[in-house]
């Protein structure tokens, strides 16, 4: 018997992006597996139902059928409580989970039985960079980032020479050069702008100039780099040292794009409202990591406002903006997961496996990540 899978639709706000397109579905479909469509699902995307049915995909109206029935659900969104009580014990899910954000919701997951793989937890290592989710939207948050940028900056991004004389490049300040801060960099030097680029990691310093950016380069002297490449929490006098070197930098800038995030904590406050209160009317501040709190002072989750006569975006979730290439570029991750994790139809859950062992977060009733298992230890607030 064929593995069923199901593509589940989205219900977070605003989310239009969807787990499996019809190209992808035809190829898995080919593979052996049996894919089910929750009826709608690709719509948000401009994926209609039509074109998974021609891939081979079977239309389950009932919901509660296909989320309680099928063998591994997909999604990109967070499962709220009421979906993961549908799925049956003994099912798998594959999504988003933001786990070391939300212990309570793995714990629930490991209640119901369900076997749970967190996209976000796929290792950053050569051989899982095809299933990379987190990097593949975040580069797609990156350039959107930046268009959001030109779009509320009142200048020209380029360098132009008119008959009214020639016109200055805007300047482009991108805190965090990761993969969104990369792409931002990458985009803004596409639009002409002039780019300078901080980030607390030293090994990035070749990664930005290769993109035509300057490195803003500040040494602290403790470790900056977490496990997986990713930048770690620094201590309070690594912090006020690096707001005194960048708060310069802020200033000359007609836009500041900021990327620092934590897994699991609040976002480090790079921009001060000392140093926006020195920036340029006119100018703009996309924050990248509104949802966790921010990176400035004064950012509100998904609203646009008007601080010291400076433009703060508080962006939430940007590649649901951009659904078709952010689906295209997830659908490729989860598939290429897929058929990395079923053999001959079952899971194979090889724990010596560290793509296995780091992106599955419950299983057989337990929570597998320690990390997890800490967070759940803590009592709310």
């Amino acid at each position: 018997m064929p593995m069923k899978i199901a593509i589940a639709k989205e219900t977070g706000e605003k989310e239009r992006r969807v787990a499996l397109i019809p190209d992808t579905v035809a190829r898995l479909v080919k593979q052996g597996f049996e894919v089910w469509l929750e009826p709608g699902a690709g719509e948000g995307a401009f994926f209609l139902d039509d074109a998974y049915v021609q891939a081979g995909a079977k239309i389950v109206a009932d919901r509660s059928t296909l989320w309680s029935t099928a063998e591994i659900v997909l999604k990109v969104g967070i499962p709220t409580a009421d979906e993961i009580s549908q799925l049956h014990s003994g099912g798998a899910l594959i999504s988003f989970l933001s786990p070391l954000a939300n212990p309570q919701l793995i714990q629930q997951l490991a209640n119901q039985g369900v076997t749970a793989f967190s996209m976000e937890l796929i290792p950053r290592t050569s051989r899982a960079q095809s299933m990379d989710a987190l990097s593949s939207q975040a580069g797609v948050a990156g350039y959107k980032a930046v268009l959001l940028a030109a779009a509320a900056l009142p200048k020209f991004f380029p360098m132009l020479t008119t008959a009214a004389g020639t016109i200055k490049p805007a300047k482009v300040f991108v805190l965090g050069a990761g993969v969104a801060g990369l792409q931002a960099i990458a985009t803004s030097r596409r639009l002409g702008a002039v780019v300078e680029a901080f980030d607390i990691r030293p090994a990035v310093k070749e990664e930005v100039q290769s993109l035509g950016a300057k490195f803003v380069e500040i040494i602290l002297e403790e470790e900056t780099v977490a496990a997986g490449g990713y930048a770690k929490e620094i201590s309070d006098r690594a912090k006020a040292k690096t707001q005194e070197v960048l708060t310069q930098h802020v200033r000359d800038s007609d836009v500041v794009i900021t990327t620092a995030q934590v897994p699991g904590k609040k976002a480090p406050i790079l921009v001060t409202e000392a140093m926006i209160a020195q920036m340029k009317p006119g100018s703009v501040v996309v924050d990248m990591a509104a949802d966790q709190g921010g990176n400035c002072e004064g950012t509100q989750a998904g609203k646009s406002i008007q601080f010291h006569d400076v433009t703060i975006i508080g962006t939430v979730n940007l590649p649901a903006d951009m659904p078709i290439h952010a689906s295209q570029m997830y659908s490729k991750n989860i598939a290429t997961f897929l058929q990395y994790l079923v053999k001959d139809g079952q899971l194979n859950l090889d724990f010596t496996d560290d793509i296995i062992s780091s992106t599955c977060v419950a299983h057989n009733g337990e929570v597998l990540n320690q990390r997890v298992k800490d967070a759940l230890l803590v009592p709310s607030i």
